[in-house]
């Protein structure tokens, strides 16, 4: 197998959810469900799917790792993991006709070569964001798209197009409740991460760049790429379009390890004028965290997160606030499962590529501490 690695762990949860029951038999399955292999059993491998598993259209079909204790820990924390084949090499797991879906959940500057793979095998493909750690690795994953079978349901892990609460919020922004859209803000503050203080790490070279690949540019993209992606892509997806150019700052402060930055500050202006900023963070010494999006209008303001969104219109009486009712992920993936069942066609990599390279603009304005076009950015590889 490739070279995989991990995703670190994120804090795993159990969600249980009713969905429909499939309506037609799917390929090779002995049953109706769609039997889905897992690439990567890191921490966002085993909690996606652990979620997936959740969903009772879905059957864990295989997972696949090229360490024997990340195998491990899938067979033990994703159901069924235990009863399932566990494949060390991506392509033997791609090769097994069983397998219809395929969740992609290896380190970012993998995606684009098992992306590509996944496409060559025919599967439905479930890929964790971004879509690449740099400009060639995000061309090389769209043009693997574009060959994909039409048929295919093709979706990335940036749940918030999923969530009923951005929907909401994006319907009221299009229907001019809003009025005119002037200025955008995303927002990542994530707490108690760069003054972690590096420790040695026991794994051999080569294999220390895979584990922890998130620690370097060249592996992770740097964090306003494998983290910011997120707000971009709600700020591309509210505007109806991309940005034309970027201005930014950034660097580091306190990270004690590999070669990322921990802090940027961009501008990226938008057509007609329209400019999204992004203030993404990792400094705070604690665990505080702040991560939202803000939309301002000529009639209103819109505040979205991943737990509500906000509406507000006419001073504080016009606050009004709409919870989620779950964790957006599981949003994310009954939607997956939903258009693969039901036969509809959806490939959202071009979103998904287009927001990768919105924070590689990003990224190269602050390296480059002045303006930079997206003809520049894209020409740069």
């Amino acid at each position: 197998m490739a070279k995989l690695s991990r995703r670190e762990a994120l804090t795993a949860g159990t969600a249980t959810f009713s969905v429909m029951q499939a309506r037609t038999a799917l390929g090779s399955q002995a049953n109706s469900a769609v039997a889905f292999g897992v690439i990567g059993t890191g921490g966002r491998g085993r909690y996606v799917g652990k979620l997936m598993t959740g969903d009772s259209r879905a059957r864990l079909g295989a997972i696949c790792d090229i360490f024997p204790d990340r195998i491990d820990l899938g067979k033990t924390q994703i159901p069924g993991g235990d009863k399932v084949k566990a494949y060390r090499d991506f392509k033997e797991l791609l090769a097994d006709p069983s397998l219809d879906a395929v969740l992609i959940a290896t380190p970012v500057y993998l995606h684009p070569e098992h992306f590509e793979a996944a496409v060559a095998a025919k599967k439905h493909i479930y890929c964790e964001k971004p879509a690449g750690a740099d400009v060639a690795g995000v061309k090389r994953l769209l043009a693997a798209a574009k060959r994909a079978d039409p048929a295919k349901v093709i979706q990335f892990g940036f749940q918030q197009r999923f969530s009923p609460e951005y929907l909401a919020a994006e319907k009221r922004l299009l229907a001019g409740e809003m009025g005119d859209l002037t200025l955008m803000m995303s927002y990542w503050v994530w707490g108690g991460n760069a003054f972690r203080p590096a420790s040695p790490s026991p794994y051999p070279e080569e294999e220390r760049m895979v584990r922890h690949w998130g620690a370097n540019k060249s592996t992770s993209g740097d964090f306003i790429v494998e983290q910011d992606c997120h707000g971009l892509d709600v700020l591309n997806w509210f505007a109806r379009g991309r940005p034309v150019s970027a201005v930014g700052d950034g660097g580091r402060k306190a990270r004690q390890s590999g070669d990322n930055t921990d802090h940027v500050n961009v501008i990226y202006e938008y057509p007609a004028g329209l400019k999204g900023w992004l203030l993404g963070t990792q400094l705070p010494p604690t665990p505080y965290w702040d991560v939202k999006e803000q939309f301002f209008g000529t009639k209103a303001v819109i505040e979205t997160t991943r737990s509500y969104y906000t509406w507000f219109e006419g001073g504080k009486r016009g606050v009004t606030k709409f919870d989620s009712k779950r964790e957006i992920t599981i949003d994310a993936i009954e939607h997956f499962f939903s258009a693969i069942v039901e036969k509809r066609k959806f490939n959202m990599a071009e979103d998904a590529c287009t927001s990768t390279l919105t924070s590689l603009l990003g990224r190269m304005a602050c390296e480059k501490q002045r303006k930079v076009t997206w003809a520049e950015m894209m020409n740069s590889a």
